[in-house]
């Protein structure tokens, strides 16, 4: 909060929304680049059920960044030619990679089991090989655990360059396969059926990942750039059901997230860059968890109370057409209504409240009645619910005396096409064969 208050806090803060400086703008368009493209990248192996493919690929780099420096070095390099170790890790992560895919394939190992397998072996051998770097006289220098921690603030020019390229390649590649690869996130046999090489879309998603991971290791650390591959899709997949949309949305959070991140660590001193943009993106998954417009905690909340509501509605009207169905009475008492079902008071009466006021019921010393408006209502409901009762006899072998139990589990989200579906297989049935009948009459309530 001190630090808030201070003047130069504020001119800091002024800097980098501007971005006129230097080293803060690299940073920011670098990691803005990256995000987009793992965002992007990401959507497809949420939808694959391969995201912790990226975790594998990712630890599996840095075998190959330490070869790859002892090689340079025995060159007679200095060992810290960044391309050089990019290389070395792309190359490593593409054999990892390959190696689940591999393992998957040939043998009786499945796909998660190989991730672990692949995973925990070449961080192993990773780790041991930097502690061979670290004996030799060119190591103590050598910094490479910056690729597993990150190093944002250290990003260069050519970095975000780099990164630029990458992400604009991601994009490219996803625009002009954008059918393919949804054929083989949703449908991967069908595909085949088609004439898609499967395999080789297969190979070249995943080539993806392996470049927006081996970008990312300059800037998140190969330890935290699979959140950035995982946390953007599962955050937009709380606004969407649609993959065009969800693709968009995870490329948009992963690029703020990341400039969001990128610009806090440079506002507050002693900040990891790569830790605050991965907050910065769970803090968009946890806005997106709540607020979500298609799975957010708040919509799931208001569709099951509008069911809680739709059903115990449609409950109450059955119960008073039934109740007066067959003695040609109007009037229900609230003890009868009581014994229909397991209400309780307080439900029995908040039901009755609300179909009152909706015009549906209208009440008496004696008890209750429906109205005209809420006769219609419950005699469709009931119709319904009886032509459910009758398919499930006919076509699911439930038996007469279970059926009314069953039926009221599905008559709730019936839509009017199912209904006259089932109208016409029915009529269609009855003609060819007579099938067993529903204990309860549909007529009366079809009629009335």
């Amino acid at each position: 909060m001190e630090a808030l208050q201070d003047s130069g806090t504020w001119e800091q803060i002024l800097r980098v929304v501007s971005l006129s400086d230097y080293n803060t703008r690299v940073v920011i368009l670098g990691t803005t680049a990256l995000g987009i493209a793992c965002g992007l990248i990401g959507s497809f192996m949420l939808l694959r059920k391969r995201s912790l493919m990226a975790d594998a690929v990712s630890h599996a780099t840095l075998p190959g960044i330490a070869v790859a420096f002892m090689v340079m070095v025995a060159w007679g390099g200095s060992g810290k030619w960044l391309p050089g170790l990019l290389a070395g890790a792309a190359l490593s992560g593409l054999l990892g990679m390959g190696l689940v895919l591999v393992i998957g394939k040939y043998t009786r190992i499945k796909e998660d089991a190989a991730l672990g397998i692949v995973l925990s072996v070449f961080f192993g051998l990773g780790v041991s090989l930097l502690g061979l770097i670290q004996k030799m006289r060119e190591g103590s220098a050598a910094g490479l655990e910056s690729f597993i921690y990150g190093k944002t603030a250290s990003m260069l020019t050519s970095d975000a360059l780099l990164i630029g390229a990458v992400a604009a390649l991601s994009i490219g590649v996803v625009v002009l396969l954008f059918k393919e690869f949804c054929l083989l996130c949703f449908d991967q046999d069908f595909a085949a059926a088609q004439g898609f090489p499967v395999g080789k879309l297969d190979v070249l998603l995943m080539t993806l990942v392996v470049l927006v991971t081996v970008i990312g290791l300059q800037a998140v650390g190969l330890i935290l750039v699979i959140a950035l591959l995982i946390i953007p899709p599962a955050a937009a997949r709380f606004w969407t059901e649609k993959l065009l949309p969800l693709a968009v949305i995870a490329a948009a959070f992963g690029g703020l997230g990341g400039a969001l991140g990128a610009a806090l660590s440079a506002v507050v001193p002693k900040l990891p860059a790569g830790a605050v943009i991965v907050l910065t993106n769970s803090l968009f998954f946890v806005l997106s968890l709540i607020f979500g417009s298609a799975r957010g905690v708040l919509v799931r909340f208001r569709q099951q109370y509008q069911l809680s509501r739709k059903v115990g509605r449609q409950h109450l009207m059955r119960a008073l057409f039934e109740c007066t169905e067959d003695e040609h009475r109007e009037v229900v008492s609230f003890a009868e209504l009581l014994a229909c079902r397991s209400w309780t008071s307080s439900r029995l009466r908040s039901l009755l409240g609300r179909a009152s006021r909706d015009g549906l019921i209208e009440g008496s010393a004696d008890g209750v009645r429906l109205t005209s408006a809420g006769e219609e209502q419950a005699s469709r409901i009931v119709r319904n619910h009886r032509l459910w009762e009758l398919y499930l006899i006919n076509y699911a072998d439930i038996a007469p005396s279970h059926v009314d139990r069953d039926a009221d589990r599905v008559e709730h989200v019936l839509d009017p096409a199912t209904i006259r579906r089932l109208e016409e297989l029915l009529k269609e049935e009855q003609k060819a064969a007579p099938k067993l009948s529903s204990p309860h009459p549909i007529e009366r309530s079809a009629s009335s």
